[in-house]
């Protein structure tokens, strides 16, 4: 596996390389990431993954300093997966002057839910992601379908501007428990991960009162959306929101919509103690 942080470089090694695959990470690599690795094998080639923590998307008060950072970790496990390249660039290198042009996703998919919560959070996804891609100019980019949200904003940021790129979903890897794989569960203190799979429980119950109604109405949704944030709340957590949305668009699903059959998606954010999970479930 090539290792290369300058971006010129990259562009050398990929010449005439016309069915890239690529996976842009921020590292700590699990297996959740590692199965997108495979993913991006079976629809192109080379596979070039890329690490890079972006200082863009994360807040004042998130944690940018404290995100895990396992470098030579990661490099052995990317090399098992035959990355062809890793492109492990430093801030310097991919904003050697302050970012002062950004993508500014729509209010109405950018503004809500992980938007209302972290303001400017997928602009700056958006930002790196389409900097990442003039970089690599892949054929293919593999996206985690755990960051449900973020994947329908990309898909239309690569729609909207014509990018020769095609936007692949990766299912959400789980521990046995049900947890999903993420970076920030390292975090957890052994009490916590007991009771992280919570999480994922509260999807599932949400998901069965959907597919238990007689009768669909936007108040019914509502209701079992607050019942959902009081369980976890009495349990300990702080939840941001439990949000059934329509799959298509993210938007509030209407009595029409509902009565028309319009496929659901269970969205949640909340924190245990310090450490703040996402997960969804799709209806």
């Amino acid at each position: 596996m090539k290792i290369i942080s300058d971006i010129q470089e990259l562009r050398d090694h990929l010449r005439g390389q016309n069915r890239a695959s690529f996976v842009p990470t921020m590292g700590n690599l699990h297996e959740g990431h590692l199965s997108l690795m495979r993913l991006a094998r079976q629809h192109g080639d080379p596979v070039v993954a890329s690490i890079f923590v972006n200082r863009l998307q994360f807040g004042p008060n998130e944690d940018f300093e404290s995100y895990p950072r396992t470098m030579q970790d990661d490099i052995e496990k990317l090399e098992r997966e035959g990355v062809y390249i890793l492109f492990a660039p430093t801030e310097r290198e991919l904003y050697p002057q302050p970012q002062e042009y950004r993508v500014d996703p729509p209010h109405q998919l950018g503004d809500i839910l992980e938007g209302e919560f972290r303001p400017g959070f997928f602009k700056g996804v958006c930002t790196v992601v389409l900097k990442l891609f003039s970089c690599v100019q892949p054929k293919v980019a593999i996206f985690g379908k755990k960051d449900y949200q973020q994947l329908m904003i990309l898909r239309q940021m690569a729609k909207q501007f014509a990018l020769p790129v095609d936007i692949i979903p990766g299912e959400t890897i789980r521990a046995e428990d049900g947890l999903a794989l993420s970076s920030r569960n390292s975090f957890l203190s052994v009490q916590e991960r007991d009771e992280a799979p919570e999480l994922q429980k509260a999807l599932r119950e949400v998901r069965e009162k959907i597919l238990q109604l007689n009768v669909y109405s936007t108040n019914t949704l509502s209701e079992i959306e607050k019942i959902a944030v009081a369980q976890l709340t009495g349990r300990g957590w702080q939840p941001d929101y439990i949000a059934i949305r329509q799959q298509s668009d993210l938007a509030p699903p209407s009595n029409e919509s509902l009565q028309s059959g319009e496929p659901l998606v269970i969205l949640t954010a909340a924190k245990l103690g310090k450490t703040r999970l996402i997960d969804n479930l799709e209806v």
